[in-house]
């Protein structure tokens, strides 16, 4: 075991960086075509099936092995599940709320993901994360206005503007912190390429369930509309791609917490692009979201790596 770690090269951060802000980009597009007639269900199956396609074909074309237990095969369908709901509800509650806030509620998912693994596998959380979780909930509240101080509404008017969207945030950071914790103690064994793979396909299907649910696909009634199905789909497809072909041979292994930097992009976006202003109390309150994410997610990669 190595407790150390290398500092990653200018590219690998710049890189990084490049999948942060197409990420959050993918975001704000989804809401364009939200506010132009696609329903949340239509834009989860487009994304997951192109993603899915292209995953699978750096699967094939690079000779990645298939090699799925008994217990890969109990506990993928259980996490294909649970990222269909995340996924579902991550882009409900963009609909709902700024792009930035919304990011910033489900960057909440390492609290849960601590919480999930002590339920369930009976690990404590490390002191660090004890800590993080008050200081983070403290930002969430300035970044969410949750007393509506900044906005001027009230407490009452404030949470019956975002309360629907945030409890669609606060859902989609549950499930993922529990697909996070199945995945990391069951399947953690299983090609990265190989569990997106499978988990994008079964989202995707889960997804077309979920349309004739809801009544069947609702496509765009706007050009604009369009144009943000096609510009998320090709931006999620693409940071897919890029930190599974790119960030392995620049030296940089999964998803660093670097990409926590998301909702900041987000913000940036959602300002110029949708004009979506928060106020200055809120820009602090998603500073110390992101950087706790950030020092937490940097602390597992000390921890945890290993050396062959």
């Amino acid at each position: 075991m190595n407790s150390k770690t290398s500092a990653i090269s200018g590219l690998a951060f710049a890189t990084l960086l490049f999948i942060g802000l197409i990420m959050g980009a993918n975001h704000v597009a989804a809401r364009i075509a939200f506010d132009h007639g696609l329903n949340v269900a239509t834009a989860v199956v487009v994304r997951s099936l192109v993603t899915a396609v292209v995953v699978s074909l750096i699967v094939y074309f690079q000779g990645v092995p298939i090699r799925l237990t008994g217990k890969h095969k109990k506990v993928l369908p259980a996490i294909g599940l649970l990222v269909t709901i995340q996924s579902l509800s991550i882009y409900s509650s963009v609909a709902l709320l700024p792009v930035s806030l919304a990011l910033l509620a489900f960057n909440t998912y390492p609290l849960w993901t601590a919480f999930w693994s002590r339920v369930i596998y009976g690990q404590r959380p490390e002191r660090q994360v004890l800590l993080a979780m008050p200081i983070m909930l403290i930002g969430l509240a300035l970044a969410l206005d949750v007393f509506g101080a900044a906005s001027g509404l009230g407490a009452k008017a404030q949470w019956g503007m975002i309360g629907v969207g945030v409890a669609f945030a606060l859902t989609a950071a549950a499930t993922f912190g529990l697909a996070l914790t199945l995945t990391q103690n069951e399947a953690s064994d299983l090609d990265g390429r190989v569990r997106t793979a499978t988990t994008m396909w079964m989202v995707g299907l889960l997804a077309i369930v979920g349309t004739q649910l809801m009544g069947d696909f609702q496509w765009p009634t706007a050009t604009a509309g369009w144009w943000g199905l096609a510009l998320l789909t090709i931006f999620y497809g693409t940071g897919f791609t890029v930190m599974f072909i790119v960030l392995p041979r620049l030296g940089v292994v999964g998803n660093s917490s670097i990409m926590s930097i998301e909702p900041i992009f987000a913000l940036v976006l959602g300002w110029f692009i949708l004009d979506q202003k928060i106020a200055l109390i809120q820009i602090v309150g998603a500073c110390i979201v992101v950087g706790l994410v950030i020092k937490l997610g940097l602390r597992k990669q000390v921890t945890s790596k290993t050396t062959r």
